[in-house]
């Protein structure tokens, strides 16, 4: 399975162009790893480096924060039993990025 559909990317891309730094656009795709509690809500590819997403990533270690992730890391990305991180086929976001994190903070993980 990709990690990222057509159409997602498309949209990432949408929101990587017309961001202003005043926008709080809601995430586009929820990446997991099955095996390892790390997330990953992603709302742009940066436009000049369509490899590189920004969004809310938790590590799984209490720390979710807001960044930058390498696609290709996270398609290379293995958990401790060698799973691949997955997409949530599910998730629908139902708040803007800066609510999960608000969130994310209080709880030390992303509940989407």
């Amino acid at each position: 399975m990709e990690l990222i559909t057509a159409q997602q990317r498309e949209q990432l891309l949408a929101n990587g162009l017309s961001n202003h730094g005043n926008r709080d656009p809601y995430p586009v795709v929820k990446l997991y790893t099955p095996d390892a509690c790390a997330t990953w809500l992603l709302t742009e590819i940066v436009p000049d480096q369509p490899d590189v997403a920004f969004g809310l990533c938790d590590l799984g270690i209490g720390f979710p924060e807001l960044g930058y992730v390498s696609l290709s890391e996270l398609a290379a990305l293995r958990g401790p039993l060698g799973l691949p991180v997955e997409r949530d086929l599910l998730f629908i976001a139902k708040k803007p990025l800066s609510h999960y994190a608000d969130d994310a903070r209080i709880n030390r993980y992303i509940r989407a």
